[in-house]
């Protein structure tokens, strides 16, 4: 194949479908390659900065519409309509979970050929990206519209028959917007690796904005409750998905186009795309099966509480929506490190991938301890904004969101130092450190801990203890991360006195 014949399908305007003079290798004499290129010869700590900023934001925003959506539907709906959205959050984040997936594992395997100076098959891996969504969005489509199988997803999820109706509106409808969902957050990355993440940035901005704005008009305004919040949030998803397009379809100054040729299914290719984003999949999957066995386990304990079943499935839908939202910063730095590292591995720059890794372990730290003090310092007032007024239950929500957030200011070491793996091509390993957070330690802990200690501390019940199990499992698994670290650090110093 030669350039101009795989100019002829780029899906952009006119003017980029002359013949393609980039070549294989990016050119420092082309204004997007040289924004590639500096990731591996500007300073480290800019770079960081300057990826990691938007890149937080982005995360955080992107994590704002289950907030947003929750906010609304509390004050506008009450206790119904945030159990309603802690039925539906399991679903939410397996949606999320899949765009991860797809578009993470994309980015990781374009940042790397990029650095090894493949351009088309960085091309091929966006295009690929593009088709998994699609196919992902219609499996999704016929699961959410199928009455067994939507009904098998509520009863997983432990809705109660109060609730039941409300989860199924408001899982239908995103189902129905998945794709612009898994565009619109899966091949944003792209964006950050073609070195432009405030544009990466501003896609998701605009998404959020028209959240804001749908769900005012939808639930305060028109009065539509659930149904109204889920449209919200799939007209934020379009706007969204629509700016991510714009930038690949339309632009012809990109270092990576989308292009027809690109959208053809290569099945090595997919397979490895699948296997570079297990690791971001299962962070995320791994919260939709914890939300899972956090529910059961609610419903079960909750009933024998005076809280009841109901309340404790709106408390704990605050203290998960404050957990995800906590976490998300420290993804946004994994997610920025992601090209520079690929980009240096793939270049065989070592010591510039050990330096951007430590370099990105303190900023997460740092961005850790703030949203420890945050949660800690303004747990019950957290609880009040989100329509939480009963004062029984105001303070076992601010009880629940301080125990299980003991260890968050050494959380973001463990979600960097994972992401490294992913970024680097060692998919194995980082999915083994997330699972170990999400699966290995603490789904045993969520059953062992109600039954263990109110045995050992009468005054805890066993609706209590099921908030000391995250931080015993962060523990143990920031205490393996740290033993795959120090290993990999000892493997990449032989490889720097080999190059010397």
């Amino acid at each position: 194949m030669n350039h101009d014949e795989h100019s002829e399908d780029i899906l952009t305007t006119p003017d980029a479908a002359a013949p393609d003079p980039r070549g294989q290798k990016l050119s420092g004499a082309s204004a997007g390659d040289d924004k590639v290129l500096r990731m591996g010869t500007a300073s480290i700590p800019r770079l960081i900065t300057e990826f990691a900023i938007p890149s937080v934001v982005g995360m955080l925003i992107n994590g704002s519409y289950a907030i947003i959506d929750s906010v609304f539907l509390g004050h506008a709906v009450g206790e119904i309509g945030l159990s309603a959205m802690t039925v539906a959050n399991p679903i939410m984040i397996v949606f999320m979970a899949v765009a991860m997936l797809i578009g993470n594992g994309g980015n990781a395997l374009a940042a790397l050929r990029l650095g090894e100076g493949k351009r088309e098959e960085a091309e091929r891996a966006l295009g690929n990206v593009v088709s998994l969504s699609i196919i992902a969005a219609v499996v999704v489509l016929i699961i959410g519209w199928n009455p067994a199988l939507v009904s098998a997803v509520l009863d997983l999820a432990s809705a109660t028959p109060e609730v039941r109706p409300y989860a199924q509106t408001f899982i239908q409808i995103l189902c129905a917007g998945f794709i612009l969902q898994c565009i619109g957050l899966g091949v944003n990355n792209f964006i950050r690796t073609c070195g432009a993440p405030n544009r990466a940035l501003g896609t998701m901005v605009i998404g959020l904005v028209g959240s804001v704005a749908f769900n005012a008009l939808f639930v305060l305004g028109l009065g539509w409750g659930v149904m109204g919040s889920a449209l919200a949030t799939v007209l934020g998803w379009a706007c969204s998905c629509a700016a991510v397009l714009q930038y690949f379809c339309l632009r012809s100054d990109v270092p990576m186009r989308l292009t027809l040729r690109g959208l053809r299914l290569n099945l090595p290719m997919d397979g490895t795309i699948l296997a570079f984003g297990l690791p971001s999949f299962c962070v995320q999957a791994g919260m939709a099966i914890v939300n899972f066995v956090i529910n059961f386990q609610l419903v079960k304990y909750g009933a024998l509480s005076p809280i009841g079943a109901d309340d404790a499935l709106a408390a704990i839908g605050v203290v998960q929506r404050i957990g995800q939202f906590s976490v998300m910063p420290l993804i946004g730095i994994a997610i920025a490190l992601q090209p520079l590292l690929g980009f240096n591995y793939g270049a065989h720059n070592v010591d510039r991938v050990r330096k951007t890794l430590w370099y990105g372990i303190g900023a997460a730290s740092s961005i850790s301890v703030l949203m420890f003090a945050i949660v800690e310092l303004f747990a019950a007032p957290i609880a009040h904004a989100f329509g939480i007024s009963h004062d029984g239950l105001v303070d076992f929500t601010a009880f629940a969101i301080r125990v299980q957030f003991v260890m968050l200011p050494f959380v973001g070491f463990q979600i960097v130092s994972s992401n490294y793996f992913q970024a680097t091509g060692q998919p194995a390993k980082s999915v083994f450190l997330t699972l170990t957070r999400q699966i290995l330690f603490l789904v045993p802990l969520l059953y062992l801990m109600p039954v263990v200690l109110p045995q050992m501390a009468p005054q805890f019940d066993g609706l209590d203890a099921l908030y000391f199990a995250a931080p015993v499992a962060d523990f143990l698994s920031i205490f393996t991360t740290a033993i795959f670290v120090a290993w990999e650090m000892h493997r990449l110093r032989k490889v720097q006195a080999l190059q010397q």
